[in-house]
């Protein structure tokens, strides 16, 4: 609950601070003393953004800072999960300065605003007068009845699943789109695959081509050298071999005078050794090497046939041309499998469906049996408020479409009057019939959520007189569960307030600014006094005053 909260700086506020109690507290004032401003900056401290206009002294900041005792509200979790300090008297803290800078902290800790409107959901409340037409929108009603219905967690498991449908649906859309493109080239891409796969590449194939292209383009000049180069080596009398020979003879009988001769000697010998084997080696290729046209036609259409095709595919090797290969085979393969992929995605939609229905079918049961009995109270509670001829109705009909909370559509419906008909509930009733019947729905609320505070602004509006007393009586019952604070108008709600704070303006060496202070038994009298009287608390109102506190 908010224990203290502190304003400085803002708009008319200079500086002024509440410390507020447990129950049911009273805020009244006239109009435009400041209460709206009041609660702008308490919006502030909940992470709404900053409007640098209300800074009140340009020259210093504006500081928003409130205190909250969460002590019983198992908020551990939170903290631990956004990496701060849990307290159990926990202060949350806005700066706002003139140059358009913005900062929040919890317990000192600088946090950005989403963590601040993250943890302001959990502890505050704010009702002001918008949000009583929101009892008209759709998202509002299904939100009050999944808080009832408990269905917290099952609508965190199925918008989790629901993401995964969405993704799947679009790889469907994605795979048809990319099959119907392949379809129209597939003509073409299994013309394109088949002439690569019957060009037989493989790695290393153009360079074999391309070396065997010039052996054969120049047998003459090969043959006239390997053939001078054979007797070079082999000719008997001047050739290298002999020669060699004739060295590794010499050496051979003076290798026994020092090791210096014999190692000599024998590296002659391993050249020998080396210059025959080369020798033989180029007797062969000479045997090899002879004329064949056949063969060099073979080789240079070969190559032809690579060139072309790396000139088609814009590529510069065979292995480019492998790589153009095997995406022209996906391509085919996709198109020629499109029914077994489609058929398979098609599938494991269909078992996301089935498992997304099965949970949804839940949340509509959970909705379902909640139904009646919160009919039944909220019609309890309006009738104490002045509309017992009043028949609320709503619809949950399960629908096969998926939608983002589950597959119901949900409609309210309200009679006002005894016999009339059912109509839309934001068309059948007014604004002080939809302020009541708010009142009924937080009310219910309160009792089944841990919401440490609740801020009514103005929930009275277009009521009066006794249900105007009946709907002070359910505030103060509220806040028997929870920290209440109404800004109200009216006396008969004020009168029920353990604790009253009065807002209003004075005027400072000519300077407006807005002040609060909380009011004592007789400070109160007066002010309900004047409250019924119209600003003069004469004696019958006086009496009146001290009744209501009674």
């Amino acid at each position: 609950m908010l224990t203290a909260l502190s304003i400085k700086n803002y708009a008319l506020i200079e500086d002024i601070k509440l410390d507020l109690k447990k129950g049911f507290t009273i805020i009244t004032g006239e109009t435009g003393a400041g209460k709206s401003i009041m609660l702008g900056a308490l919006g502030l401290l909940l992470g709404k953004r900053a409007d640098y206009s209300a800074i009140r002294n340009e020259e210093n900041k504006c500081v928003i800072e409130g205190v909250f005792d969460i002590s019983h509200y198992h908020l551990q979790t939170f903290f631990k999960a956004e990496d701060l300090d849990f307290e159990a008297q926990t202060i949350i803290r806005r700066e706002i300065l003139a140059t358009g800078k913005s900062r929040a902290f919890i317990n000192d800790t600088p946090v950005t605003l989403p963590v601040l409107v993250k943890l302001g959901d959990l502890l505050i409340d704010i009702h002001g007068q918008h949000q009583t037409l929101s009892l008209g929108e759709n998202q509002y009603q299904f939100q009050v009845l999944d808080i009832l219905s408990k269905n917290t967690e099952l609508l965190k498991d199925y918008r989790k699943e629901i993401k995964g449908l969405r993704k799947l649906e679009q790889n469907l859309v994605l795979l048809k789109e990319e099959q119907a493109k392949a379809i129209k080239e597939h003509d073409y891409n299994l013309y394109l695959l088949k002439e690569l796969q019957e060009a037989r590449l493989k790695a290393g194939m153009q360079e074999e081509l391309e070396e065997r292209n010039e052996e054969l383009s120049n047998v003459e000049l090969l043959t006239e050298h390997l053939g001078n180069a054979v007797t070079r080596i082999q000719e008997e009398e001047i050739g290298a071999l002999s020669g060699l020979k004739d060295v590794r003879n010499n050496l051979l009988k003076i290798s026994g005078f020092s090791a210096t001769y014999a190692g000599l000697q024998e590296r002659v010998q391993s050249v020998i050794i080396e210059l025959d084997d080369i020798a033989q080696e180029l007797e062969s290729s000479l045997e090899r090497v002879e004329a064949n046209p056949e063969e060099l036609e073979e080789v240079n259409t070969k190559l032809q046939l690579i060139y072309n095709l790396q000139k088609k595919h814009a590529a510069g090797s065979v292995a480019e041309l492998l790589e153009v290969l095997l995406k022209l085979q996906e391509k085919v393969d996709l198109t020629e499998n499109a029914e077994a992929n489609l058929e398979q995605l098609s599938k494991e939609i269909q078992q996301k469906k089935e498992e997304l229905s099965a949970i949804a079918k839940k949340i509509h049961d959970n909705r379902a049996a909640t139904v009646p009995g919160f009919v039944k109270q909220v019609e309890k509670i309006i009738s104490d408020l002045g509309m017992p001829n009043a028949r609320l109705k709503i619809e949950v009909v399960r629908q096969e479409e998926f939608f983002t909370n589950g597959q119901d559509e949900l409609t309210w419906f309200l009679s006002a009057n005894k016999g009339g008909d059912f109509n839309d509930i934001k068309k059948a009733a007014s604004g002080g019939e939809l302020s009541r019947i708010m009142l009924a729905i937080k009310s219910i609320l309160a009792t089944r959520s841990k919401l440490p505070t609740i801020i009514f602004d103005e929930i009275d509006t277009g009521v009066s007189g006794d249900i105007a007393q009946k709907m002070g009586d359910i505030l103060q019952k509220m806040g028997g569960d929870m920290q209440v604070i109404a800004i109200t108008h009216l006396p008969q709600i004020a009168g029920k307030g353990s604790s009253h704070f009065k807002i209003f303006k004075e005027d400072i060496a000519n300077i407006t600014v807005t002040k609060i202070k909380e009011l004592e038994t007789g400070d109160r009298i007066e002010e309900l006094a004047m409250m019924l009287g119209g600003n003069t608390a004469s004696e019958s109102a006086m009496a009146h005053a001290r009744a209501l506190l009674n």
